[in-house]
């Protein structure tokens, strides 16, 4: 424990920081999941919200903004493949 009180009020800046961080990736990362399990216009919604928090996380260094614009790339990839198998549901490939 510390004896300064600087040192004090740091770590309770630091804990109150930490459950923030915490719930915030737990949002992300239920948002992601949303969006891959999601078909159609489910997906194009859920992809909206997720690109939301997946900014937010890069902006407030939750996650790196690097990573964030790499799951973002991946998931518009995905999205559009979904979007793209429900328009031509019934028709087979060639």
């Amino acid at each position: 424990m510390p004896r300064i009180r600087s040192a004090a009020k740091r770590m309770r800046q630091g804990r109150a920081r930490a459950t923030q961080n915490r719930t915030q990736r737990s949002q992300l990362r239920t948002a992601l999941k949303r969006v891959r399990t999601a078909t159609g216009a489910e997906a194009q919604a859920a992809y909206a919200d997720a690109i939301k928090l997946l900014d937010r996380a890069g902006q407030k260094n939750i996650i790196h903004k690097n990573a964030a614009a790499r799951q973002k790339s991946r998931l518009a990839k995905l999205v559009g493949t979904k979007a793209g198998e429900n328009s031509v549901s019934g028709k087979t490939k060639t």
